[in-house]
């Protein structure tokens, strides 16, 4: 099955979500290459970042199932790496 590489941005407002957050990446972990989170208090938020490199369908999942969580939002960035040439 063919992967791709992204980078899935995760910014966490609601601090009671952070239990569903880290069982939705465990689910997840076999796609994980690297996980940064950063806690920033000046605005009571963390922010996330994980590297994955999964099918395009799995990063969707993933960062879709995060961002229907409450007060947590969730982007990926994909790389081009992958992407079928023209």
């Amino acid at each position: 099955m063919e992967t791709r590489i992204a980078v899935i941005g995760i910014i966490v407002e609601n601090r009671e979500s952070v239990e569903a957050v880290n069982t939705i990446l465990h689910q997840y972990g076999q796609y994980i290459i690297g996980r940064m989170g950063l806690p920033y208090e000046k605005k009571k938020m963390n922010i996330i970042s994980i590297v994955v490199d999964a099918p395009q369908d799995a990063i969707s999942a993933l960062s879709g199932k995060l961002g229907r969580l409450p007060g947590i939002t969730s982007k990926a960035l994909y790389s081009k790496a992958g992407e079928k040439q023209a």
